[in-house]
């Protein structure tokens, strides 16, 4: 890799990423919106780069196919999961969580309602994932029935299910951040109290005061009579269609992988469809690969449950693919590396080395779209940076999953942000701005930084910006 490191200039790194640049804002602009071409293209030229930088063909191919090996599980769980939504609208399991939501939530407290159940379903589940195609469909419905808009909604779901993603033991990104920064987990998760606790209770706040707006006669009761009346009449409404959703949490507990846990949910969920709504096999199955269609007669209920099967993912997932190409290309070629060697040289005190840490996070992000990346690249790379400075490996753990893992689901072609936007069927662009957890966090961490706030040294002393 150092050889890869030196065929490569900040030059021909930054053309590399201008180009992507270039081809994304273009699409937004004037093409169709989707990043899948640009990224292809962005791709094919980083690779003529480092072909005329000096690497083999067989270089970048072995970089592309790594980088989809790495992902590739991720891949498989957005398949399952649109199963799981489709054969979970089809048994009724939706629809009773969406019922039983506009019943009891007040909407003047349901934006931080939704944070705080968000927050508590992915501690427990450790899987910001499970938590939004599940719990966070349900409160979509919920939203919709009372009025509060869908991104707003559905920037309070993912707010607090990356809060659980980041601070659960449970999480494979908790795990890999501490693994990464060589931290202990509990020490890692912890230290991560200060920093998410902040961010937490700012975001809380956040929610409350714009969820204000939505109190009193704001909301109207025959909207959501009708909402009621229109799943009622639909489906079986009954306690019974729980049981999935239990299921999913026992599966939790008991540490069962997340592939073979959501296919139980799946079966669970095929199960009730076949028992008490009456559907058949075929049906079932129709469902579970194409998804599942409303046609009630009611807008608001045909939009929101119209959805699911494995083929509606399949946009999502040839989105993951091309970025995941480009990503392989820039990590065999050492572009990343070319980059941030640049930013160490700017790097001064405690303060700027956490800056950069998360700019380097977010950049990987950005470029190649997988949060595992934005974890394990700033890790080696800053890794001996924190030990020269005496900081405890946990200082470094808690800025990798403060920007690795929380801006993941910001970025529209990311693995993270293209699942959230057709799980929750909101473009990222416009959740973006609601998702507040997401984006404080980074600038809590930085702040706690340049104020010395936390950042323990291997001495037990602080260490000042």
């Amino acid at each position: 890799m150092n050889n890869s490191v030196k065929n490569m200039t900040f030059t021909k790194a930054m053309i590399a990423m201008l180009v992507l640049i270039v081809s994304l804002f273009w699409s937004l602009k004037w093409g169709t919106g989707s990043a899948h071409v640009p990224l292809i293209v962005s791709a094919m030229f980083a690779g003529l780069i480092a072909i005329q930088s000096g690497y083999k063909w067989d270089e970048l191919l072995k970089g592309i196919l790594n980088s989809l090996n790495v992902s590739m599980e991720a891949i498989l769980l957005i398949m399952l999961v649109g199963m799981l939504v489709g054969a979970w609208v089809l048994s009724g399991v939706v629809p009773t969580m969406i019922y039983y939501g506009l019943k009891i939530i007040s909407p003047n407290l349901f934006l931080v309602t939704t944070f705080a159940i968000c927050s508590i379903v992915s501690v427990a589940s450790g899987s910001s994932w499970t938590t939004a195609s599940t719990v966070g469909i349900a409160l979509l419905g919920v939203s919709q029935g009372l009025g509060i808009p869908l991104p707003m909604t559905a920037g309070a779901i993912i707010s607090g299910s990356y809060f659980g993603d980041k601070m659960s033991p449970l999480s494979d990104t908790t795990n890999l951040a501490a693994a990464s920064a060589g931290a202990n987990l509990f020490d890692h998760i912890k230290h991560m109290v200060y920093t998410s606790g902040t961010s937490w209770i700012i975001a809380s706040v956040l929610f409350g005061l714009i969820g204000l707006k939505y109190t009193g006669g704001s909301i109207d009761p025959t909207s959501v009579n009708v909402i009621l009346d229109g799943l009622s009449s639909q489906f079986i409404i009954s306690p019974i269609m729980l049981i999935p959703p239990l299921i999913i949490i026992v599966v939790v507990v008991k540490k069962i992988p997340a592939i073979p846990g959501l296919l139980i949910g799946v079966i669970a969920g095929g199960i009730l469809a076949w028992i008490v709504q009456g559907a058949s096999l075929v049906t079932i199955v129709d469902v579970v690969q194409f998804g599942y269609v409303s046609d009630t007669g009611v807008e608001v209920i045909d939009s929101l449950l119209s959805r699911g099967g494995m083929n509606g993912m399949m946009y999502t997932i040839s989105l993951i693919i091309c970025a995941l190409i480009f990503g392989g290309i820039l990590e065999s070629a050492g572009v990343l590396n070319v980059i941030t060697n640049k930013i160490v040289k700017l790097i001064r005190g405690t303060g700027s080395l956490v800056s950069a840490t998360v700019f380097t996070s977010i950049t990987t992000n950005i470029v190649t779209g997988d949060q595992y990346l934005a974890i394990i690249l700033p890790g080696r790379i800053y890794k001996s940076l924190f030990k020269e400075r005496r900081l405890k490996p946990k200082n470094l753990s808690r800025t990798l999953e403060a920007a690795g893992t929380i801006t993941s689901p910001l970025i529209p072609w990311n693995v993270c942000g293209a699942f959230m936007t057709v799980t929750l069927g909101v473009p990222t662009l416009l959740y973006l701005p609601f998702c507040f957890f997401n984006y404080i966090t980074p600038l809590v961490v930085i702040v706690f930084a340049y104020a010395g706030i936390t950042m323990e040294k291997n001495d037990d002393e602080v260490i000042e910006a």
